[in-house]
């Protein structure tokens, strides 16, 4: 796998339109899986100290535990007040039934 690439876990532990979070070297990372696909953003909403991982998954919308903020999970788009800043997002890669998230 290119640079840059870590193995963050098995794709058997994602369970189905729901997020977890992930350790990805000294960064905690989202992981939420919908309709098949797999998304990736840091877990710290940039609002508030709150881990998205806590918050309510709605389709590709994460809405903040905290402040009730949503973000776009396949961007990482703050979508609505009270968020002025987007999370990071990052790309994902599937291989050997392995979920591998691109960091830096």
């Amino acid at each position: 796998m290119s640079e840059g690439w870590m193995d963050v876990a098995a794709q058997a532990d994602l369970p189905a339109d729901d997020v977890i979070a992930v350790r990805a070297g000294n960064r905690e990372i989202a992981l939420y899986a919908v309709d098949g696909e797999v998304f990736a953003t840091d877990n710290i909403c940039t609002h508030g100290h709150a881990r998205l991982c806590d918050g309510f998954l709605e389709g590709t919308e994460i809405e903040c535990p905290l402040h009730q903020g949503r973000f776009d999970i396949r961007t990482g788009k703050a979508l609505c007040s009270p968020l002025t800043e987007d999370v990071r997002s990052f790309p994902v890669r599937i291989v050997d039934n392995r979920v591998w998230v691109q960091v830096e």
